[in-house]
Parts: C-alpha cells; sequence; structure tokens
C-alpha cells in the first residue's frame, strides 16, 4: 500500500484568493489543502468561488517556489444541494487537477458511487480520489462501507457536525463522548486500508488543548487532523510525525527482528520485551514515514 502523508489537512475556503496566492508561492507547509466550497462560502457566493478556485489553481503561468506544494483537495457541496453538480463539472472543465474531491456529509456507499460517477462524466481522471467525510450518526453507522467504496482513499472525521447531532457535550481535549464513534470509523479505515484523518479543534486560543487532542488522535490510530488555521500546522505535524528516538527505536527493533531470523528464530527479546513480526513491520511504518517527513 502507497504511504500517504496526510498530518496536517487545512481547511481554506475557495473564494480566498489570498490564501491561493499563498498556497501558490509554497509558503504553507500543511501536507494538504482542502479547498472549501461547501462550509465556507455563502449561498450567494458560491458560482464566484468555484470559478475563482478553479481559474486560479487551475491556471498554467506556473509557480516561483521551488518548494513542493502542498496536495490539493476540494469539499464540493452534495449533489442534492443546488451546487454539487456545478462543483463537480466546473473542476471537470477546468486545468485544476485536485488530487481528491472531498464529498460532505458521507451517508452511504451509494452517495460515493453517485459523486464517482459525475466525476468520471465531468472528465476528471480516474486517478483522482475520493475522500468521504464522516459527520453524521447515520454516516458513522455505514463507515464501514463507505470505506470500502471504489475511490475513497481517506476518512475525514466531521467531529462538529458529529458533535451537534449526537447532541454530545465535548468538554476536554480528549473529547470522550465522541471516542465511540471515532473508534468505529477507525476500525472502519484501518479493515479496508484507507487513511483517516481526526476533526477539527474549533478553540485556536487552547494551544495546549489542540497540544493534547493531537496526542489523543495519534494515539487512537489516526494519521492526521484537520485544520481551521495555518498557526496550527507545525504542531499538528509535529504531533503526526515520528521522533528521532523513535526511529531509532524502529531501527533497533527491525536488527534485532533481522537477526533472530536468521538464528531460525521466530522472535527476538529487545530491552526485555518480545519483538514479533508485527513489532518489526510497525517498525518499517515508523521508518517508512520519518524518511518521508524529515
Amino acid at each position: 500500500m502507497r504511504l500517504r502523508i496526510l498530518r496536517s489537512l487545512l481547511y481554506v475556503p475557495g473564494s480566498s484568493e489570498r490564501f491561493i496566492a499563498k498556497v501558490r508561492a509554497g509558503s504553507v507547509v500543511a501536507d494538504a489543502i482542502i479547498w472549501d466550497l461547501e462550509d465556507a462560502v455563502a449561498p450567494s457566493r458560491k458560482g464566484e468561488a468555484r470559478s475563482l478556485l478553479c481559474a486560479e489553481m487551475g491556471s498554467d503561468d506556473g509557480s516561483s517556489s521551488t518548494l513542493p506544494l502542498p496536495l490539493s483537495a476540494v469539499r464540493v457541496n452534495a449533489l442534492s444541494s443546488p451546487w454539487g453538480d456545478a462543483d463537480v463539472a466546473a473542476l471537470g472543465a477546468s486545468r485544476f487537477r485536485p488530487a481528491a474531491v472531498v464529498l460532505p456529509k458521507t451517508e452511504s456507499a451509494d452517495e460515493v458511487a453517485a459523486l464517482v460517477a459525475a466525476m468520471d462524466k465531468a472528465g476528471l481522471p480516474p486517478s483522482t480520489d475520493v475522500w468521504c467525510m464522516v459527520e453524521t450518526p447515520l454516516g458513522v453507522l455505514r463507515c464501514e462501507e463507505i470505506a470500502r467504496s471504489a475511490r475513497c482513499s481517506t476518512l475525514i472525521m466531521g467531529t462538529s457536525d458529529l458533535a451537534k447531532d449526537l447532541n454530545a457535550r465535548v468538554v476536554d481535549a480528549e473529547r470522550a463522548a465522541l471516542v465511540p464513534s471515532l473508534a468505529l470509523c477507525l476500525l472502519a479505515a484501518k479493515a479496508h486500508g484507507v487513511a483517516i484523518v481526526d476533526g477539527v479543534h474549533l478553540d485556536l486560543a487552547d494551544a495546549a488543548g489542540f497540544a493534547r487532542q493531537c496526542a489523543a488522535g495519534r494515539d487512537m490510530g489516526f494519521d492526521g487532523k484537520s485544520l481551521i488555521h495555518p498557526k496550527t500546522i507545525e504542531e499538528c505535524n509535529r504531533a503526526f510525525s515520528p521522533t528521532r528516538a523513535e526511529a531509532a527505536h524502529a531501527e533497533r527493533v527491525i536488527e534485532a527482528h533481522t537477526a533472530a531470523e536468521r538464528r531460525g528464530d521466530g522472535v527476538a527479546v529487545l530491552d526485555g520485551q518480545l519483538v514479533e513480526n508485527l513489532h518489526a513491520a510497525r517498525a518499517h511504518a515508523t521508518l517508512a514515514l520519518f524518511e518521508a517527513v524529515k
């Protein structure tokens, strides 16, 4: 399975000409930008935002940046809305080629299939992924069928909408009220080999709470976190990246396991702890991510 680096996904209004310029200049270090044509754009500006994004990101005048640019994904409006079909058609008609189209409030595999059909009809390349947002109780209950849908490569938790629909009180950074839903979606993502990204932290003044929430999401098994402000990117990337100490330990695990195999043993002992195939596999994954992001 190809390595997906999605530690930080930054939501940006598709109507933000200023931010489009910053991204094209290479000054944004998030792993991916989600250009938002849905919640972040008022109904009266939907057409304007769509046209601006496709024109600016699809222009061929190049970028002065020599830095690698973040992945681009576009959150379209739902196909059941007055704007969804036009969003997808505009992407297909432009020279802008995002890595993925983000489907909001995904609640079934049929919705994913309908989006894929619309993307194909619009002429978007077959390599364009679908990132499915899970942000309703029904979406959580159907997360397994969503995760195994064709072209779905990533689940993104919409924790704010989910908490609203659950009438849940999220009173701490660890979000105990949401853990059952988060865990169910994690199981679905891991079972079907798709990436999964945690939801946003809304209190930009609470840096300590943000750091704790990043750590909690990382420890649960999330690949990264979605963000609403550039100032949180650095902390997020750090939280979801292996440290040098973790990489060094991974190397020792691999060495110990390799030595045991050469002896004909199935297991090894390192620092008093058992090392098996599963530990070696995790160590290889840790090293691959460390090398990719260092």
